[in-house]
């Protein structure tokens, strides 16, 4: 067992954990934040992505106790019922969803998609990787998201909610 402290949405939690604890499955067995799903537990299909410090990942892909001192934001972390993160407000808006399975990975790979565009990072299908903010065609987000699977292709309702939450970060 390993004594491990992780920032879980602004949150402490102390755990004695076993080092081969996935960072998933603390969040949902230890912690009952059962918003990340557990979809393939291969990292294929994105259910599980969560923020850490701002950047996306697989929770499935990584163990816990690699994520001391680190800022980890699930979906649960990102806005309330009351006061919706603006990405949730736009897959409401959109219906970017349909089972909703898939769509707690899609918001926080979406959040962290629109930040790294926004620090000017390339996707395989940008045209001028110079370009210190290439612009979020509908090419570009579908790139940028392609590691989010939807089993019942809900692509453009959440390509044109993260369009629209991109045009309202601006």
């Amino acid at each position: 067992m390993y004594s491990v402290t992780l920032k879980v949405n602004q949150t402490s939690h102390s755990l004695d954990l076993d080092e081969r604890t996935s960072l998933l499955d603390v969040l949902r067995e230890h912690l009952k934040l059962t918003g990340s799903k557990k979809g393939c537990d291969h990292g294929q299909c994105g259910a599980c992505t969560v923020l850490v410090n701002g950047r996306r990942i697989n929770a499935c892909l990584t163990l816990a106790v690699m994520h001391e001192g680190d800022e980890i934001t699930t979906i649960e972390g990102l806005g309330s019922p009351e006061n919706l993160h603006r990405m949730q407000a736009a897959f409401m808006e959109h219906d970017g969803f349909q089972c909703g399975y898939c769509t707690p990975g899609q918001i926080c790979s979406a959040v962290g998609m629109l930040s790294e565009a926004a620090k000017g990072w390339p996707s395989h299908v940008t045209e001028n990787v110079a370009t210190r903010s290439p612009p979020l065609t509908d090419a570009e987000i579908r790139e940028r998201m392609s590691g989010n699977l939807c089993r019942c292709a809900a692509y453009p309702n959440i390509v044109a909610a993260i369009r629209d939450a991109a045009k309202q970060s601006i």
